[in-house]
């Protein structure tokens, strides 16, 4: 398949580099990424079977990038590639480069999540990252929060009922007809209607090991589990993931288990449960930071799309885009690679 050439100078692409210093986050992650490796990952994709000559997987990649970062919409990415210098600097586009539109842009991410390479991204800049040295593995910091849903919510349900056995409650399983996965949910006595991010992410670093998309019914202790990497020193995590099985499973993999103690009518809290629970908060606490982000710079408070597989896409894309700039805190100009 022969795709579209890009990125070929002519004398006024050289004047328009002499004005301006650029972005320089985008720059050093420019610098820092082996996009050879990720371009490796990306011809998992199969080829266009018709139409016009594609633009290559990596620029797409990168423009993905900037959406994730920028929290664009399609159209809006579109329309930023057209006019920022530094989105086109990034993807490799030169000033007579004619930019995706917001249909090519779509399709790309449907054929990434259709062929599962949104994990394989994920892993393989994870696994760049963790090759300098930057996951350190001290713990895991794992929790979990409501992402609305992209549409109009359905009736909720009125008479609560008792969960079943996979964590769900029946009455929660009132869905919506555009988006069948999306379900309700209640925390502090107010209603919620979609989804539900799990996160995992390594104490030190801020680095996002594990990610995990579930509709907002899944109590947080299930897919919990899932959200340890096995080669932490320790988890930590709130009351809602005190589980004797768990504690005494992650004791078993050399695995501190730094779970809140969780009160029932039965049994309170001793002092030294308290003082306990008192420590872990303020080791867990970082992780709050993650959601913040997602729900602030990367515009993520609402799903934007409809079913779980692509909000579970764009929330590993999220997660990726997050340890890129992560990366590039961490590793600044003028610091080793």
């Amino acid at each position: 398949m022969a795709y579209r050439e890009v990125g070929q100078p002519s004398f006024a692409d050289a004047l328009v580099s002499r004005r301006g210093k650029g972005n320089a986050v985008l720059k050093r992650i420019g610098e820092l990424v082996d996009w050879a490796a990720v371009e490796r990952v990306l011809g998992g994709l199969p080829e266009p079977e018709r139409g016009p000559p594609p633009y290559p997987r990596l620029v797409l990649f990168k423009a993905l990038l900037l959406q994730q970062w920028y929290g664009l919409s399609d159209p809006a990415l579109e329309e930023a590639l057209d006019d920022r210098a530094s989105f086109r600097a990034f993807c490799g586009f030169v000033l007579s480069d004619e930019t995706p539109d917001h249909t090519t842009i779509w399709r790309f991410r449907e054929a990434l999540q259709r062929a599962g390479l949104d994990e394989k991204l994920f892993a393989e800049i994870l696994h760049q990252i963790d090759a300098r040295g930057l996951v350190l593995r001290r713990g895991t910091l794992i929790d979990a929060s409501l992402i609305s849903a992209a549409v109009k919510p359905p009736k909720p349900p009125e008479d609560p009922q008792p969960p079943g056995p996979d964590g769900r409650e029946p009455s929660k399983l009132v869905n919506s007809k555009r988006d069948p996965d999306a379900r309700w949910t209640k925390k502090g006595g107010k209603r919620y209607f979609g989804y539900k991010a799990h996160i995992g992410m390594d104490q030190s670093s801020a680095i996002v090991r594990r990610s995990k998309l579930t509709d907002a019914a899944v109590n947080d202790t299930v897919p919990a589990d899932e959200l340890v990497c096995g080669d932490e020193k320790a988890v930590y995590a709130d009351q809602a993931y005190d589980k004797h099985k768990r504690r005494s499973g992650l004791a078993a993999r050399g695995i501190k288990p730094r779970l809140m103690f969780r009160p029932n009518k039965h049994h309170p809290l001793t002092e030294r449960q308290k003082r306990f629970n008192n420590a872990v908060g303020k080791r867990r606490a970082p992780v709050e930071q993650v959601f913040a982000r997602l729900k602030g710079s990367y515009r993520w408070a609402r799903a934007r799309y409809l079913g779980l597989a692509r909000n579970q896409t764009h929330l590993r894309l999220i997660c990726l885009a997050m340890n890129l700039k992560r990366w590039a805190v961490l590793c600044p100009i003028g610091a080793a690679a």
